[in-house]
């Protein structure tokens, strides 16, 4: 970070900046010019707050010549992050499953849990077809109030039946921290976009020892999703998985508007894992397969996909949701798409 100090400031009050500064862990290194003088900061100055220091009466122009987010930066952790995930039970045959570094993790299932009947045949069904993570929605953040807002915690009871009985390691979405209690045996903790700048969740989420499924929020830059796994990681949890979920755009034929390039401009800035929702990106199961697809050559290490036995009579997002037909169909053309991009199956 560079500090340019507004012309005519005095070097004593130059030198009590530069003093208070040196209190926040940093190391500053003054530079008289001619004209002006900068300060330049050396070290974690991720807790260093430009906009205060931009406000400062001393200060003219900050300047950052690193990114804000460190823990979840290229630059400082050059090797991909795998995130490790064990089966369960017998029915697992004691599989890991992983995503990250050449590992394809793909997460499918309903976009809310309904019966017992309905999540186990889906969870069996999606885990035949080469499934690595069982998705669900117990909580659900819905639009309208009058909307099914879903079962709960009968949902994550539910949730737990299907893990049993496939092995399969669960992903659901936890809407307030006050529900946490309710989620210790939930493998995947998912963070949707409406929550993704929910800071006092993030930062308690972070003393949390279980990996997190950060969505990106729906108007929400690189950095800021970035931040927000800063958020996380900061508070010593570091098993962060990105989600590209689609952005909200002047166009009104999808539900949102798939932003593919976030993929690799993600990857190159960070080394977490990014995956790509391509259900919640159209809206439109007809548009999955495509959008999957496309989620492999970007170079995407999994993707999360909505599946329902019978989409027209779902409670919630029939419309994007594909058969467990269509399903098995869409993992026998994606795995030609891996092999091609030198992936396996998480």
């Amino acid at each position: 970070m560079i500090i340019a100090i507004k012309q005519g400031t005095p070097e004593e009050e130059i030198r009590s900046l530069a003093a208070g500064l040196e209190k926040q862990g940093v190391q500053v290194h003054v530079s008289a010019g001619v004209s002006q003088t900068v300060l330049g900061l050396v070290g974690d100055t991720a807790a260093i707050d430009a906009d205060a220091l931009s406000a400062h009466h001393l200060v003219e122009k900050v300047i950052r010549v690193q990114e804000p987010y460190k823990r979840a930066n290229r630059k400082l952790h050059p090797s991909d992050t795998v995130i490790s995930i064990a089966g369960c039970g017998a029915a697992s045959g004691n599989t890991v499953h992983r995503i990250g570094d050449g590992f394809f993790g793909v997460i499918a299932g309903p976009c809310s849990v309904e019966t017992p009947e309905q999540i186990v045949s889906i969870a069996q069904e999606v885990k035949k077809a080469g499934a690595s993570f069982l998705r669900g929605g117990a909580f659900k953040p819905r639009t309208s109030p009058y909307s099914f807002q879903g079962l709960g915690a009968n949902g994550l009871e539910l949730l737990l039946e299907a893990k049993k009985a496939t092995g399969l390691p669960i992903v659901t979405e936890l809407m307030d921290m006050q529900q946490i209690d309710l989620f210790n045996d939930v493998d995947v903790i998912q963070v949707g976009a409406r929550n993704m700048q929910n800071f006092s969740m993030l930062k308690e989420l972070g003393c949390c020892k279980k990996p997190i499924l950060l969505k990106r929020g729906y108007a929400a830059t690189f950095t800021e999703l970035l931040m927000a796994a800063e958020y996380i990681m900061r508070g010593g949890n570091d098993s962060v998985i990105l989600c590209e979920r689609g952005i909200r755009t002047f166009e009104t034929y999808t539900r949102n508007t798939l932003d593919i390039s976030a993929v690799p401009a993600l990857k190159r800035q960070s080394h977490l894992p990014v995956i790509v929702d391509p259900s919640h990106a159209a809206g439109l199961s007809w548009m999955v397969p495509a959008l999957s697809k496309a989620a492999i050559a970007a170079g995407a290490d999994g993707i999360i996909v909505e599946v329902h036995n019978n989409p027209e009579k779902a409670l919630c997002d029939g419309e994007q949701s594909i058969t467990p037909a269509a399903f098995a169909e869409l993992m026998k053309t994606l795995r030609k798409y891996m092999e091609l991009e030198g992936k396996r199956l998480a």
